[in-house]
């Protein structure tokens, strides 16, 4: 499965933490991420990840069309509630999210319980949904 990971600036450590607690899972699935998010979950637990540019240069962009072309399979975007300026990317990421079946995460408790979900085989309906290649036709 792909996962997504996002996630606000004062919520990053949670993130981090997060990821160290489930590496476990989430090492046996490919992961990406915008910049920064990507880069200190990486150097936290050793974890490969596919990093897109950073949420101010279009990440989350980088990340939605993925959603939109059914290459991504389940979205964390561990968001700050007490943030008076809840971007517009917030919006967009769960647009597509909601608009494609997405599983979407905003907080550690629905992070945890769609991780465990993955663990159980819960999630494999997503291999389901996904477009095979593409024919060539002459």
């Amino acid at each position: 499965m792909n996962i997504a990971l996002l996630s606000h600036d004062r919520k990053k450590e949670l993130m981090v933490q997060f990821c160290i607690a489930y590496s476990g899972i989430l090492a046996r699935h490919q992961i990406c991420a915008t910049a920064t998010t990507g880069r200190v979950v990486g150097e936290a637990t050793g974890l490969p990840i596919t990093l897109y540019l950073s949420h101010e240069h279009g990440g989350s962009q980088q990340i939605g069309a993925r959603i939109a072309y059914n290459e991504i399979d389940m979205v964390l975007f561990f968001t700050d509630p007490q943030s008076h300026n809840l971007d517009a990317d917030l919006d967009y990421i769960t647009r597509l999210c909601d608009q494609y079946n997405v599983p979407f995460a905003t907080n550690v408790a629905s992070a945890e319980m769609l991780i465990m979900g993955l663990a159980r085989g819960d999630l494999d309906w997503r291999d389901a949904v996904k477009p095979g290649p593409t024919p060539f036709y002459a």
